[in-house]
């Protein structure tokens, strides 16, 4: 991209961001009902202190920061930067008041603008490939300000909508029959996975390098809450040999019966979503459901969840995988979609509706070295402990996704839009 093509994404990426929090009331902004959750404002300032803190202070001459107190308050965790406020209490900041963020965010827009239109020809590479850096970044807090405000709105008693839409289908809408998944074939041999193009990624997707698969089959869609519905109704919450003991010991702790935002109501099953509380849609993908309950699904059905290895090749080898996508964020339901009763024997929703729990830790691929300065803290020094989600969901950005793009959570986080696919 040259300078003005670079400035026109910063400005469109940045006014998605301010778009997305436009249906809030000021006080949904300042909620952090649990530790995983931000609250929104805190994401607006974080986005901009990231640019501020990479890009404005080491390459923006006669910078002053915009307040002395924001790296303290919006520094998430790069421990090169400094101190900062504990994540869990974030929520406990009722200043800066939102318009004081919004301020900061006008503020650093302008020093974007200064820096990308005036800066040498000697600095221009590193700035644009820190500014599309810094803008991935921002797309990843899109998704974070929708699954934070889902949790938001959706623990409050009075299940308000995010947005008001009848595009959610009605349980009625949904009770068509469900054909039984087709299983697609895929050949075992040694592929190439991780990021092999000149595009962007992120540095956990490199090196590039050769794994060995056996031959398998992929279910051609995702699992549905109409199936997992079974799973329920069979006891699969009561049997422990389905589960982990980990998830097991989880189960029992959080007391779980159902995934997340699903309420029986006089017998009825309803799911909360950015849309208000609406009856479940059965043929929808499952969503919000944790690594365990995923594996614990698997096992139930005889089956088990595609390594990050099996599903990356799958969605790479198949030329329709893209082009059967589900909903992203630009759709705008925000909710992932229901599929229909007739599918063709090809790979669907691969990419978009819910993240896919893979069967793969996330660790660093062969010969990985994250840099030695702040940004190194990106992803390297998350590599234990958690698990590899691949394909995105229906508030990802669809330019922000691709097949090497690895996801990462704990395996009991459940508030993420999180679902599964079959293999065998």
């Amino acid at each position: 991209m040259n300078r003005s093509e670079l400035f026109e994404r910063y400005q469109s990426t940045r006014r998605i961001t301010e778009q997305l929090i436009s249906p809030l009331e000021v006080e949904d902004t300042v909620v952090q009902p649990i530790m995983d959750v931000s609250p929104p404002k805190w994401h607006l300032g974080h986005t901009s202190w990231f640019f501020e803190t990479f890009l404005l202070a080491p390459y923006l001459t006669n910078f002053r920061p915009f307040h002395p107190k924001y790296s303290f308050i919006f520094n998430s965790y790069y421990d090169h930067v400094g101190q900062r406020v504990e994540r869990a209490k974030r929520g406990l900041l009722s200043r800066p008041t939102l318009k004081d963020i919004l301020d900061y965010r006008k503020s650093t827009d302008q020093g974007i603008c200064h820096l990308i239109s005036g800066v040498s020809e000697d600095d221009w590479q590193d700035v644009a490939k820190l500014t599309e850096l810094g803008l991935n970044h921002e797309q990843q807090h899109q998704e974070l300000l929708l699954t934070d405000i889902k949790y938001i709105l959706g623990h409050n008693p009075l299940f308000p909508a995010y947005i008001e839409s009848n595009t959610i289908p009605s349980n009625h809408d949904s009770n068509d029959a469900l054909t039984q998944p087709k299983f697609i074939e895929i050949p075992g041999g040694i592929y190439t996975i991780g990021h092999q193009s000149e595009g962007f990624h992120y540095d956990n997707e490199s090196p590039s390098h050769e794994v060995l698969i056996s031959d398998l089959k992929l279910q051609n869609r995702l699992v549905t809450n109409k199936e997992y519905l079974e799973f329920i109704h069979d006891g699969g919450y009561q049997d422990f040999r389905h589960w982990l003991s980990d998830g097991w010991d989880t189960l029992k702790k959080n007391k779980w019966s159902s995934p997340l935002y699903w309420h029986n109501f006089d017998g009825k099953w309803f799911e909360y979503t950015l849309h208000g509380l609406q009856p479940l849609a059965l043929n929808a993908p499952i969503c919000h459901i944790s690594f365990y309950e995923a594996e614990a699904f698997a096992s139930w059905a005889g089956k088990r969840l595609p390594t990050e290895a099996e599903w990356e090749i799958s969605a790479k080898i198949l030329p329709d995988a893209f082009s059967n996508s589900g909903r992203f964020l630009e759709n705008g339901h925000y909710h992932p979609q229901m599929i229909s009763s007739d599918l063709t024997p090809q790979l669907h929703q691969m990419f978009g509706d819910v993240w896919e729990w893979s069967a793969s830790s996330y660790l660093p691929y062969p010969g990985y070295r994250h840099s030695a300065d702040a940004l190194g803290e990106y992803n390297g020094k998350f590599m234990v402990n958690q698990m590899v989600l691949k394909g995105g969901s229906c508030v990802t950005p669809k330019d922000h996704i691709r097949a090497s793009y690895r996801n990462f959570f704990h395996p009991d986080k459940r508030w993420q839009f999180s679902g599964m696919r079959l293999a065998e």
